[in-house]
């Protein structure tokens, strides 16, 4: 149980990692990832990379620049544009749906517009689900300057969308449904300089 836990990424450009373990069973048709970052970086940085066989970019959460996120399903991306960051953490959602190709993004608790992403698509299973580097090869091939430096928090996985009642409780860390992959019950293997610490502030 993490609760009131961050992951401290020490070091940048960082080869270091967490490897996250999810029980998944079956394909996936709709997906929601949440987390909490904290980061003066302004280089481009991966937040959550997973990665099949088949597909490095299978879900990817990534950051290229301040005040834009890339959220990738299956290879291809959509764009979201954000506030420019004023130190504080930043608290992201994406959900995407395949029945309509649906992507939504939630940003500190409040929705940006929706964008087409591979309707029909299926998410592939036998994953390697990692925290702080993009995954170029199943499980590896970094590039150092997509690593991510900083803290890192109340990271989840859904295999379902969320209503906009739990987009919210997830940004306000309220009780939120079960997950594959749970801030409070998280089973991750930590590779590399990452220190888990306290949270300093709200």
């Amino acid at each position: 149980d993490l609760y009131r836990k961050v992951f401290v990424f020490r070091k940048d450009p960082s080869d270091a990692y967490v490897l996250l373990r999810a029980t998944l069973e079956q394909p996936l048709q709709n997906v929601t990832v949440c987390l909490r970052s904290y980061s003066d970086l302004t280089r481009p940085y991966s937040l959550f990379s997973y990665a099949t066989k088949a597909q490095d970019n299978e879900i990817l959460l990534f950051k290229p620049k301040p005040g834009e996120y890339r959220f990738y399903v299956g290879g291809k991306f959509v764009t979201f544009r954000v506030p420019e960051g004023h130190g504080d953490w930043e608290h992201v959602c994406a959900s995407w749906e395949s029945g309509t190709g649906i992507a939504e993004f939630w940003f500190n608790g409040k929705p940006w517009p929706r964008k087409g992403l591979q309707r029909g698509y299926t998410v592939g299973t036998g994953a390697a689900v990692l925290l702080g580097q993009d995954q170029d090869t199943f499980g590896g091939g970094f590039d150092l300057y997509n690593s991510f430096s900083g803290e890192l928090a109340d990271v989840y996985l859904w295999d379902t969308g969320l209503s906009p009642a739990k987009m919210r409780a997830a940004y306000l860390s309220l009780s939120l449904p079960p997950a594959l992959l749970a801030w409070k019950s998280l089973s991750y293997e930590v590779k590399g300089d990452v220190v888990v610490k306290s949270r300093l502030r709200e």
